[in-house]
């Protein structure tokens, strides 16, 4: 048998150190919400590879439709010679897109792939070159979109330059003193010092910042913002790629605010583990690219397309969007107490269904973000049998992203080894 160590050593010596990993755990098979790695150890999963396996890791229902697949073809690509699959897709996505507008749909293999053709899309659509996104927001690694992106470490470090006419603006976070007004102020300071709103071509927000530290846009902000994009004929755009496919109690969490984008992107949870990402748009504005000016060899994959038909209906079925809610009703019920007992270290308590996290600080203060605390409690849990995953500008947020097909007892389970964990970890604090 090969040891977690040994594989480490393995991958440090074949694999370039900028694709780091969390823990040195190799695994070897995973099922709903446990993984278990290639010396047999066991671990509940918290992280769901990053909102991806919201349908559970190996649902069955997915793996039978992709291997269904693989015995037909992997692959003809979908702009050579298409496949049945990429249209049922493309027709149910349109009709699960927030608004009653006709929508069109693409395929592509990333969520930065997706946010990139929107960025095609909108400026085709328009004829203007500029870009509004948000402080802590976070769009992709490819050189547009770390542009888009507004947190410096480690996504854009040494990466520079990125291309022009990209600017950003407060998103507004309650916890830290920014309101919805300062953000529509900074939005109107920029149209006033910066660029002009009639050379704006797209403003790409996330409904809930994914790696910027779980951030709910109040639905009056969301609102705002397409109310100002309708004044000034700026498309919008709402990444839902973290935040789509039930995850966040609606199946995209636009539907909170009332709000319908001209253009989103989805990916991560949309074909459960299988790389296939999208963009959903009204269609008078999707079909503005030329033919030809869209796509990619491996975007809709059949494989992908297959996974993602499953995964709608598995959700369906088996009620997962309500279903998230139930879990973070849980989880918060759980942090909440949690948070009682140690109201100096866990600053903020937040979720949209089961998109979760806790704010980890010093002396119970926002100014004083916590990123000892959360990477050592990351650590003692993935010890313990827990993947957790962080967060944040700061790095002082723990993510909860459970699949949504977790059960209460794995749940119960896992929060048992936070508290256990905290309890420790706050011991050794008051101890040095």
């Amino acid at each position: 048998m090969t040891t977690n160590s040994e594989w480490q050593a393995r991958k440090e010596k074949a694999m370039a150190r900028g694709q780091g990993n969390l823990a040195p755990v190799y695994i070897e098979r995973a099922e709903n919400a446990e993984l278990w790695d290639v010396e047999g150890n066991r671990y509940i999963d918290f992280g769901s590879g990053i909102a991806v396996t919201n349908t559970g890791h190996s649902n069955p229902k997915v793996k039978a439709a992709a291997i269904e697949q693989i015995e037909k073809f992997s692959h003809t690509c979908v702009m050579v010679t298409p496949y049945d699959s990429a249209v049922q897709l493309a027709e149910q996505l349109n009709e699960l897109a927030p608004g009653n507008t006709p929508k069109k749909t693409i395929f592509v293999t990333t969520g930065a792939e997706a946010v990139e053709n929107c960025v095609k899309i909108a400026r085709a659509h328009t004829g203007r070159r500029g870009l509004i996104a948000f402080n802590g927001g976070f769009h992709g690694r490819t050189n547009m979109t770390m542009a888009l992106t507004g947190k410096v470490a480690p996504y854009k470090s040494k990466f520079g330059p990125f291309p022009a006419e990209i600017y950003h603006a407060p998103f507004p976070n309650e916890y830290h003193g920014i309101s919805v007004e300062d953000s529509l102020k900074a939005l109107e300071l920029l149209f006033k010092v910066e660029i002009e709103a009639s050379d704006v071509a797209a403003i790409i927000v996330e409904p809930i910042q994914g790696e910027g530290g779980f951030y709910v846009a109040p639905p009056e902000f969301m609102q705002a913002i397409r109310a100002l994009c309708d004044k000034h004929g700026i498309v919008m755009i709402a990444d839902e790629i973290q935040t789509g496919f039930g995850r966040t109690g609606k199946f995209f969490c636009s539907e909170y605010s009332d709000v319908e984008p001209d253009l989103m992107t989805t990916a991560k949870g949309i074909a459960g583990g299988f790389p296939l990402a999208a963009v959903v748009g009204k269609a008078e504005i999707m079909d503005a690219p030329l033919p030809g000016g869209l796509g990619g060899t491996y975007g809709g994959s059949p494989v992908g397309c297959a996974a993602a038909l499953a995964v709608i209906e598995v959700m369906k079925e088996e009620n997962l969007v309500q279903r998230a809610n139930q879990i973070g009703d849980q989880f918060i019920e759980n942090m909440k107490n949690l948070q009682q007992q140690y109201p100096d270290r866990i600053g903020d308590v937040r979720n949209r269904g089961a998109m979760i996290a806790i704010e980890l600080v010093q002396n119970g203060n926002a100014d004083e973000p916590d990123a000892d605390l959360c990477k050592a409690l990351v650590g003692a849990a993935m010890e313990r049998g827990l993947v957790l995953l962080s967060c944040g500008l700061y790095g002082n947020v723990i993510r909860f992203l459970p699949p949504l097909t977790i059960s209460d007892e794995i749940i119960e389970e896992g929060l048992g080894i936070i508290a256990e964990c905290f309890e420790e970890l706050v011991a050794m604090h008051q101890a040095a």
